[in-house]
């Protein structure tokens, strides 16, 4: 049964709670900034600390972007021989990952930290498999809040959802026996299904290989397309952003509150897309119920890709109490592209809707009522109701989300600019 068959919000709250990691953090997708998309592994304290300052300055923090993620390269070179434990490079970290913690704590921030569930990192720094209980261990004596836990050199561990489930299960039960509530974010590329078996020990899990910053390209390096995208024996990277929402595109079913499909981190202000796309790519992952996790040098970024990620309108929808991700309507092949309709429930009982094309020119469309509703189960009245529609790209005054008046039975011909996107909440007008 699909979660948004159920016909209340607390009925799915229940079966949520029933149903996903109980560590009680996650309730909705998280939010913050990760150092891998700009970074990679030229990281250090300066960074981490720097950039949680810049999230309070930016007026992202009082807008849900909260964590703050140590990635790759962090690590000494080596355990510790006496204790076996994971220790930091001091030389990048001299006040040690406590230290920072502290630091990043101190500006009502919470600590990601990264590991991978192999022999090594996928910097190939010493990684976790064999050493849950001492590293979890590590986390919390060290305030961690979030592990971004990879799949590098896992010893083939991997091939079938049991081994999988089993590998990452180790450290989930790990994190869990040492009390502190830590967001618990698998990173293992969608291999074997994650959505089918990491709902009980995983706040997040990765769907695809990883993302670039394309819109469309196609990468060899990213060799799986479509929907063989679901049992792709090698997920790959530089994944463009089209390719991880057409493999994403049916797995909104499997996601919840505390249980979240995670299309990677966010590519805006990071490089190659333009403002366009920049808006596509995040309303898209807002509607699927993605972790919004920026990628972006917050020290160089953009004033037009800041205010993208500022869309306080388009986080609402992706932080919406009823955790239902959006699915799509239909889609339209036209040019070198598709013209594809999107609807997300929201728990008020409205609706948000995207109009998203994926192609190089402009598409004219409309949306009738008929058609939008057609998949919302246990509802009626919805298409012959009238609807307050709001932009929620358009501004009104200084806030996202400008009224357009009232729509009964069809949204008119709606204008959807190259590889651009159109979002409406829909809220009922009687």
């Amino acid at each position: 049964m699909f979660l948004r068959t159920l016909t209340t919000t607390a009925l799915a709250s229940l079966l949520g709670s029933v149903l996903a990691l109980n560590n009680g953090v996650a309730v909705t997708p998280q939010m913050g900034w990760n150092s891998w998309n700009s970074f990679a592994c030229e990281i250090d304290q300066d960074l981490i600390t720097q950039s949680a300052q810049k999230l309070v300055d930016l007026g992202l923090r009082d807008l849900g972007y909260t964590y703050v993620g140590i990635d790759d390269c962090w690590q000494a070179d080596a355990r510790d021989p006496e204790t076996n434990k994971l220790s930091y490079n001091a030389e990048k970290f001299p006040d040690g990952i406590k230290g920072v913690a502290d630091q990043v704590h101190g500006l009502n921030l919470k600590l990601g930290i990264y590991s991978s569930a192999g022999t090594l990192t996928c910097g190939r720094m010493p990684a976790s498999l064999g050493y849950e209980t001492e590293d979890a261990s590590s986390y919390a004596e060290w305030e961690v809040d979030l592990l971004k836990y990879d799949n590098c050199f896992n010893q083939g561990q991997s091939g079938t959802p049991k081994l999988s489930y089993d590998r990452y299960n180790a450290m989930s039960q790990a994190l869990n026996a040492t009390g502190r509530p830590i967001v618990y974010a698998m990173c293992n590329w969608g291999e074997d299904g994650p959505w089918n078996f990491a709902t009980t020990i995983a706040n997040s899990w990765r769907t695809t290989g990883d993302i670039t910053d394309s819109f469309t390209g196609e990468d060899d390096r990213c060799p799986c397309k479509g929907n063989e995208g679901l049992d792709c024996k090698l997920a790959g990277y530089h994944c463009s952003i089209t390719n991880i929402l057409e493999k994403s595109v049916s797995l909104g079913q499997k996601s919840f509150s505390g249980a979240w499909n995670d299309l990677d981190g966010l590519e805006v202000g990071v490089g190659n897309l333009t403002a366009t796309q920049s808006r596509s790519h995040f309303t898209m992952w807002a509607f699927m119920k993605s972790p919004l996790m920026i990628g972006a040098n917050l020290e160089t970024i953009d004033d037009e890709s800041l205010e993208i990620l500022k869309n306080k309108a388009v986080i609402d929808v992706n932080q919406d109490a009823g955790g239902d991700a959006a699915f799509r309507v239909w889609k339209r092949e036209v040019g070198d592209g598709d013209v594809q309709l999107w609807l997300a429930e929201l728990s008020d009982d409205n609706y948000a809707i995207a109009v998203l094309n994926t192609s190089s020119n402009e598409q004219t469309t409309d949306v009738q009522f008929d058609e939008l509703f057609r998949g919302i189960d246990f509802k009626s009245g919805e298409r012959e109701a009238t609807w307050n529609i709001t932009d929620l790209w358009q501004k009104d005054g200084e806030n996202w989300g400008l009224n357009l008046g009232s729509v009964s039975g069809a949204i008119g011909e709606i204008s959807v600019e190259p590889f651009g996107v159109v979002a409406y909440k829909l809220e009922k007008a009687n």
